[in-house]
């Protein structure tokens, strides 16, 4: 009897213990599919970064003259773009680092400002493959149809007449967005800042997935807010 009873509680606490492993194990892998691996990279710090739109840049030091900004301005390989969601478990970042784009500044005459830019739907990652793969995909950004997402300015507003070095100037960036062929006004909450013979923009707004004919993710174990917020990390170089 004895023997029997010892098996008994053996076969239990084993049982126990597939069951907690189990658990974890399942815990585990929702942490990592639905949990957050990509952290943005600012390129202007935010200790550095003004609020809303005014018409003169942030206390800086050295004047910069017309001619070191006026001119077209490329991104480099240190450009990204990201979109975030929020879930009920956490936001979760995408970043895209193929980034291609223009700025061409007219400090005289904001007005004949031009910009526009794109980022590689492929280059999209959130640390997750299988991830990334459901969201690439037919129900989502369709990149294989759409490989591109584009921005096509049409205004750059609140930009000052005099930059100084190192100094953030906050403004309004407006135009056109476009995502698997679909066309969407916005307006990017933004700074720029000149520094060491670089221009950096940094940038963000919020769409929803409605905007871009995409249903709202909604899952059994996991809520998806409605909005998407698009964010701008450039860093460009004078051509």
């Amino acid at each position: 009897m004895k023997s029997k009873s010892n098996q008994k509680r053996k076969t239990v606490l084993l049982s126990s213990g597939l069951a907690v492993a189990l658990l974890v194990g399942g815990y585990a892998a929702y942490d990592y599919y639905a949990g957050n691996h990509v952290e943005i990279e600012q390129v202007i710090p935010a200790a550095g970064q003004a609020s809303g739109a005014g018409g003169a840049a942030a206390a800086g030091s050295a004047s910069v003259q017309p001619q070191q900004l006026n001119g077209t301005w490329a991104t480099t390989d240190a450009s990204k773009v990201y979109f975030s969601v929020t879930t009920s478990k956490e936001t979760v970042n995408f970043v895209g680092d193929k980034v291609k784009g223009e700025w061409i500044v007219d400090t005289a005459d904001p007005s004949r400002m031009q910009g526009k830019g794109e980022v590689d739907i492929s280059s999209l990652s959130s640390g997750n493959g299988q991830r990334d793969g459901h969201v690439k995909g037919d129900d989502y950004l369709q990149a294989s149809a759409h490989p591109t997402a584009t921005f096509q300015a049409t205004s750059f507003e609140g930009l000052p007449a005099e930059w100084k070095e190192g100094a953030v100037a906050p403004f309004k960036l407006k135009g056109k967005l476009t995502v698997r062929g679909i066309e969407k006004e916005v307006t990017f909450d933004s700074n720029a800042l000149y520094e060491q013979g670089a221009l950096k923009l940094s940038g963000q707004t919020v769409v929803t997935f409605a905007d871009f004919g995409m249903k709202n993710p909604h899952a059994v174990v996991l809520d998806t807010q409605n909005d998407l917020t698009v964010r701008l990390e450039l860093v460009l170089n004078k051509q």
